[in-house]
């Protein structure tokens, strides 16, 4: 093993999704899998042009320190769990990150629309805060317990429903995420578009939705 002299300063930096380290790195158990995802985001974003995507060819077995078949295999497993998706159109194939612009851009490369492809991967990303950063801009510090909690509730609720339900907290000035908690179970039980914006907007009529009865309890 060859001593490692560091980082320097010049070098540029790849961004890593948080669900990689959340979910992904608790998961992949198999050392090709993990070289192969690591080395497709890292390929991938440093992509120049429009058409974000990489065909096997592009897997370079000497970066990697791996052959042609550890290469194949190690792609096979990272499509296999979706963190990857695969995308043929005729004899051409290419590799798409799972993420909403990916899928609709392999979708589009499948039907052999190249041009839609690269005009969906090369749109601008929208950002949006993760769940722990909504928390503590709008309720509090983490602590190992909320940490635990908001995990489970990113698997159970999308980050919009999330953010929505902090927002009506925040509204009512109920800074709590059991409140938040007991609005999101309430839209998955009886359906969110019983609880528009809209009615929310109406200040008699929204205080009294999220305040009585099934909420009144966390006030």
């Amino acid at each position: 093993m060859s001593n490692f002299k560091g980082f320097t300063n010049s070098e540029s930096f790849t961004q890593i999704p948080d669900s990689f380290f959340h979910k992904l790195l608790t998961e992949i158990d198999d050392a090709l899998e993990l070289k192969l995802t690591l080395f497709f985001l890292w390929r991938v974003e440093h992509i120049e042009g429009s058409f974000r995507a990489l065909c096997e060819t592009d897997f370079e077995e000497k970066a990697l320190g791996l052959n042609a078949e550890e290469v194949a295999v190690g792609l096979e497993k990272a499509v296999l769990r979706g963190s990857i998706l695969k995308s043929q159109y005729e004899a051409n194939v290419f590799y798409f990150l799972n993420s909403p612009r990916g899928r609709a851009a392999a979708e589009a490369f499948e039907k052999g629309n190249w041009r839609e492809s690269a005009k969906i991967m090369n749109a601008p990303v929208v950002e949006r805060p993760n769940v722990f950063k909504l928390y503590e801009e709008n309720i509090g510090p983490l602590t190992p317990l909320i940490a635990d909690l908001l995990k489970d509730s990113e698997e159970m609720y999308s980050q919009e429903w999330i953010a929505e339900a902090l927002e009506i907290a925040v509204t009512r000035n109920i800074r709590n995420w059991k409140y938040v908690e007991a609005i999101l179970k309430r839209w998955k039980e009886k359906g969110k578009h019983q609880y528009e914006r809209k009615d929310r907007q109406d200040a008699g009529k929204g205080s009294e939705k999220y305040t009585k009865s099934e909420f009144e309890e966390y006030l």
